[in-house]
């Protein structure tokens, strides 16, 4: 915020995230400035990731890494299977684009009820529970602000088959984490792929790292190796449209905190 002060030329900022929630005090300081946020740029390494979790828990790799005797044979195709894909940003639709390769049914909840091409059906978050009952795979791809922290609770768990998988590559708020470890320990679900979590970092000491079918990555869906280039052509692209008085990607929404 110093540069901000000390700089009153600026009029366009871009943000190095998707998520705008630690930008909070600045945004509300700077109302007039144009912000920009990263949003849809990473889009396919996380889809990538999204999709690795799921096919790793539906094929049980997590109680394969732990195996020291042959067991009995077991896994789930993806083929055919039916997805709620929580969210429609970028992110939530290259996961979409992934899915659809395999044939999926698949619905997504968001915040208007404008269809998604591709999708089965688009809903909003009033019909969430009747689409986790039918769900395979549920992958939480939103934005976490107010209005969705926690949106995956211990009703949302309970209506969700035991066969059934959630991931989350979005924000850790957007589960509740006690829910979470609730129903694993209890098997209410098949299992959990989480890239992010709430607690973040989570302590060693957390329950949730005692569930075996929970397959926990260190927020590593885009390291920083993988999000330079992406970055890079972001910034470039909106440099060219601001210098043109174009509309910039990835435009900040504080209204809807996004």
């Amino acid at each position: 915020m110093g540069i901000l002060d000390a700089t009153p030329s600026i009029r366009w900022v871009q943000l190095p995230s998707a998520g705008i929630e630690s930008f909070s005090q600045p945004l509300a300081a700077y109302p007039d400035l144009i912000w920009t946020s990263a949003k849809g740029a990473y889009a396919k390494p996380v889809g990538e990731h999204a999709l690795a979790l799921t096919l790793a828990l539906l094929r049980g790799l997590p109680e394969r890494f732990q195996a020291r005797s042959w067991g009995e044979p077991a896994g789930t195709s993806l083929h055919g299977l039916t997805a709620v894909i929580i969210g429609a940003g970028g992110i939530g639709l290259e996961i979409l684009r992934l899915f659809t390769a395999f044939n999926m049914n698949i619905d997504v909840v968001r915040r208007s009820s404008t269809p998604v091409p591709g999708a089965r059906q688009t809903t909003t978050a009033h019909r969430l529970i009747e689409l986790l009952a039918e769900a395979d795979v549920v992958v939480v791809a939103a934005a976490l602000t107010p209005g969705t922290s926690q949106l995956i609770g211990e009703a949302e768990l309970k209506a969700m088959k035991s066969s059934a998988v959630l991931i989350n590559i979005a924000r850790g708020g957007l589960v509740d984490t006690n829910a979470l470890v609730a129903s694993l320990a209890a098997r209410g679900i098949r299992g959990a792929g989480l890239d992010v979590t709430d607690p973040e970092p989570l302590p060693d000491d957390h329950p949730l790292w005692d569930q075996p079918c929970a397959l926990i990555t260190p927020h590593t869906a885009d390291t920083l190796d993988m999000i330079r280039p992406l970055l890079a052509q972001r910034v470039e692209t909106n440099v060219r449209r601001f210098s043109a008085g174009m509309v910039l990607e990835g435009l900040v929404d504080t209204y809807n905190g996004y």
